[in-house]
């Protein structure tokens, strides 16, 4: 068992909601990422997603945007977000880290050669949001055989057929999109996802699913929650990071994501 899935059924098993906390990797700056890493840890996280900058992520709105812009113009490379996990790593070797980015990066790198580095580095796991699953197969071997998760991706749009498909080619955990649109929208709807995820749920089997896009605190994070194994938590904290100044952003970090843990822990 994987540390990422050995994770989820422990939080399962004491019937606890899992909480996965988004940063981008070298945004602001590239000191200070791991500072933030550990501040999302003490506030409660669960799993940290760490996202690998690029220059056109079709799927993240303004927020995470400008965090990946931000990111690049301090050369921030896939190379230095496997060295800021290793440096993670030193203090933590029990939080699981999952790389989320698109499929250009790791393609440059290789397969084998990203997966090799990545098992080193502490890293559990990758979600790419441009990867078809039918495609996925060379990468997801490579990764299988470094003890890596393929997180794979599900929308409102995804019918019940591909859902269980996706869901037969996923491990650690599926991530469900909980709306048509891009990140950070103000659209979310807890009781829709809620009917749709009781409607897939018989083609899940153990795969436990967390719920992004649009969850923002406590209160969005209990309302779908009751519906799904655990959240992610994404823009609003890469909000904090661009916009709180570099000395205050670890507590502001811990403080946000306390808050979000405080209201999961009442379900």
């Amino acid at each position: 068992m994987t540390r990422l899935a050995g994770r989820l059924a422990g939080l399962r098993g004491r019937g606890r909601k899992a909480l996965s906390t988004f940063i981008t990797a070298g945004d602001p700056d590239a000191t200070a990422t791991v500072p933030a890493m550990h501040a999302l840890v003490a506030g409660g996280a669960d799993i940290i997603e760490l996202g690998v900058p690029f220059s056109d992520p079709e799927a993240d709105g303004p927020a995470v945007q400008a965090g990946s812009e931000r990111a690049l113009a301090n050369g921030t490379t896939l190379h230095d977000v496997l060295g800021m996990v290793a440096a993670f790593r030193a203090a933590d070797a029990d939080t699981p880290v999952v790389l989320m980015g698109y499929l250009n990066v790791f393609l440059k790198m290789g397969y084998e050669n990203f997966c090799g580095a990545a098992g080193e580095a502490g890293i559990d796991g990758v979600i790419v949001v441009n990867l078809p699953p039918e495609e996925a197969g060379d990468f997801k071997a490579a990764l299988c055989s470094h003890d890596l998760d393929l997180v794979l991706l599900v929308a409102p749009t995804t019918t019940s057929e591909r859902f269980r498909y996706i869901a037969g080619e996923a491990s650690g955990f599926l991530y469900y999109v909980s709306y048509k649109g891009i990140t950070g929208a103000e659209h979310l709807d807890a009781r829709a996802v809620g009917e749709r995820l009781q409607a897939m749920r018989p083609g899940l089997g153990d795969l436990p699913v967390l719920v992004g896009f649009g969850i923002k605190d406590g209160a969005s994070a209990a309302a779908v929650a009751r519906h799904a194994d655990g959240v992610v938590v994404g823009s609003v904290l890469v909000n904090t990071m661009g916009n709180v100044g570099g000395s205050e952003i670890p507590a502001r970090l811990t403080a946000q994501v306390r808050d979000i843990r405080t209201a999961l822990d009442t379900l």
